[in-house]
């Protein structure tokens, strides 16, 4: 079985990967952790990127003045994969077929295109997002996943496994 887990950083995100590593010590099943970059983010980061500096330290280096787009996603996708093994580093992988990757895209859309052109088995992903907004059940992301996945979509709270 293969088995997709979309990660942003969020509890939410850190306790599906936990529970698709369960899962996948029970079955033999290989993992594939993704982590999705808005195009938004991009686009508001060259314009603002002072700002962001400003902001969001923890996000983005504030000695990397980036000079046009491809600088800017590969500072991003730095800081993603940062976040991607700050995950790893708190569960035991060993033994587990397991690929990571960050891509670019509306974060629903690619989710569902990598389940669907790599005929994934399941989705694990949390029940919502790092946003500062609070969704009442599910985060849009999430929900939109759920009613247009090509496959069985295992939805896990932020609380459940902390």
């Amino acid at each position: 079985m293969k088995i997709l887990i979309p990660v942003d950083g969020s509890n939410a995100s850190i306790n599906a990967t936990k529970k698709a590593i369960e899962i996948a010590r029970k079955d033999g099943s290989s993992l594939k952790m993704i982590s999705v970059i808005k195009i938004d983010v991009l686009k508001d980061y060259k314009r603002n990127s002072k700002m962001w500096q400003l902001a969001d330290g923890s996000l983005l280096d504030v000695n990397i003045v980036p000079i046009n787009d491809n600088d800017v996603l590969k500072i991003i996708r730095e800081k993603t994969y940062e976040i991607i093994d700050s995950i790893l580093s708190t569960v035991d992988i060993r033994g587990i077929q397991f690929e990571k990757d960050v891509l670019v895209g509306d974060p629903h859309e690619v989710i569902l295109e990598t389940a669907k052109n790599e005929n994934f088995d399941l989705i694990v992903m949390g029940n919502r997002g790092s946003s500062k907004l609070k969704r009442f059940f599910v985060g849009s992301v999430t929900q939109k996943v759920i009613s247009e996945a090509p496959c069985p979509v295992l939805v896990i709270n932020a609380e459940e496994l902390l």
